[in-house]
């Protein structure tokens, strides 16, 4: 039996907010659980008689999701819990909740726009801002209003403005989750921002494997930055396993990174921000923060999107730092 996690406590809240109305809006920190302990919770509500939509922003926690809950209920991805992305898919004929991304989401909504069968459509880090999540958001607000007033509705964040996000929705019950506490201690380090960051970021990573015992996330924009930084790194000491986790890293290797490491060895995993939001890694107890994400933005000049690097969100490096204290204090 699975320990309790800070999100059981308001659960039955939440599921009394759902049967009185369609709407809900739940806040909840870093490891409180809301991306894995509510769609189980729902399933036997009276309303849910179809399926349960698990938004999640990146194929990475839609498969890493619905993996985790499977493995809750003994069973493997494709039975009651199952999950669908661009290039995977593993759903069967008694899944109850899938686990998706937003583009794979809006697919379905395009060629279904009742939403026929489907009971509830849950958006897990609402305030992550993408064309996808955005239009995903929109239509399905469209779609309740016109098609399915008895489709019900969660939007689930750990750093959001409840208060303006819940006027969005139409003032849905809004439930606060406490979440775990674990202290946390922040540190600014500084960077120099004539100079190359994967430098930096690799000092940081050899300061913070030092200082503590735990393993260690470092968060870099992209691909190319996270080669540099490994190549920066040099010889590591003998008990620490390197790491890659971005979204050309094959499942497996995936799985690796996010899980605890083999006893006497700690983990160094240079990530992109696919392990900024929806995913828990084993064992890390140390986060160092490049400060820069590389996200889409819209050139009206060239009529292109284009991958553009920039300071990240104060949003972003919120969730970051939450994975320093989501076991452990950090």
């Amino acid at each position: 039996m699975a320990a309790p996690l800070p999100i059981h406590a308001v659960l039955p809240e939440l599921a009394a907010a759902l049967r009185e109305g369609p709407r809900a809006l739940l806040i909840a920190p870093p490891g409180a659980g809301k991306t894995t302990a509510v769609p189980p919770a729902l399933l036997a509500e009276p309303w849910c008689t179809g399926l349960l939509l698990l938004l999640v922003p990146r194929r990475l926690a839609a498969r890493a999701a619905a993996e985790y809950i499977a493995g809750q209920f003994g069973e493997k991805p494709g039975e009651t819990i199952g999950y669908q992305t661009r290039l995977d898919s593993k759903v069967g004929k008694t899944t109850r909740v899938i686990a998706m991304t937003h583009g794979v989401y809006l697919s379905r909504l395009q060629a279904d726009p009742e939403l026929t069968g489907v009971s509830a459509v849950l958006f897990d880090e609402v305030h992550e801002r993408s064309l996808d999540n955005d239009l995903a958001l929109a239509l399905t607000l469209d779609a309740a209003q016109a098609l399915r007033p008895d489709l019900r509705l969660l939007a689930m964040s750990a750093t959001l403005d409840g208060e303006r996000f819940a006027r969005l929705l139409g003032d849905p019950p809004l439930i606060r989750s406490e979440g775990k506490s674990f202290p946390l201690a922040l540190r600014h380090l500084g960077r120099d921002s004539a100079a190359r960051i994967e430098p930096q970021v690799a000092v940081a990573c050899r300061l913070a494997l030092a200082e503590q015992d735990g393993s260690v996330l470092a968060f870099l924009p992209g691909v190319a930055e996270i080669e540099r930084t490994a190549d920066a790194l040099g010889t590591l000491p003998q008990d620490v396993v390197l790491h890659r986790l971005h979204g050309q890293v094959d499942p497996a290797a995936q799985r690796q990174a996010l899980a605890a490491p083999a006893p006497g060895t700690r983990k160094l995993v240079l990530a992109t921000a696919i392990a900024e939001t929806s995913v828990t890694l084993d064992h890390v107890s140390a986060v160092v923060d490049s400060g820069l994400a590389r996200r889409p933005r819209y050139d009206r000049g060239a009529g292109l999107t284009r991958l553009v690097t920039e300071r990240a969100s104060r949003a972003a490096v919120t969730q970051r730092a939450g994975r320093a204290a989501r076991q452990r204090p950090g």
